[in-house]
């Protein structure tokens, strides 16, 4: 589905052209990122302001229409980090270049996302090089 262009700007300047689930700046990424429908299309979810968030095409990717997933530690099936209803700084901290899950919600966006895998943490080692980490 096309996202109108106001919609898309308004995304991304919201998201201060970071990832809104792993913080990843868009500078100096070679691939677009995308506009991520947080409650997906196939689930009924609008097309609007509020269900709209930025996404890095790895964390889109892995995301995908999954709206929940299991917490590794309980077992428990939690929702996906919500850019738009969750505070980030109550499910995640950093811990240098690893992302630390402090919330069953966060434990399991950062296990379904993969946020910790070799290439993202070598990734963030440049980015963190370059001033733009976190």
């Amino acid at each position: 589905m096309a996202i109108p262009t106001d919609l898309r700007k308004l995304t991304i300047d919201r998201a201060a052209d970071r990832c809104e689930y792993c913080g990843l700046a868009q500078a100096g990424q070679e691939a677009t990122f995308h506009i991520d429908h947080v409650v997906p299309i196939a689930s009924g979810g609008p097309t609007d302001a509020e269900n709209l968030a930025l996404a890095c095409v790895s964390c889109s990717l892995r995301k995908g229409a999954r709206e929940s997933v299991h917490d590794p530690e309980s077992g428990e099936l939690v929702p996906v980090f919500n850019p738009r209803a969750d505070t980030w700084s109550e499910h995640f901290r950093w811990d240098g270049l690893q992302l630390l899950g402090t919330s069953a919600v966060g434990r399991a966006t950062i296990a379904a996302l993969e946020l910790n895998r070799p290439l993202i943490l070598s990734i963030r080692g440049e980015e963190e090089h370059w001033g733009r980490h976190p």
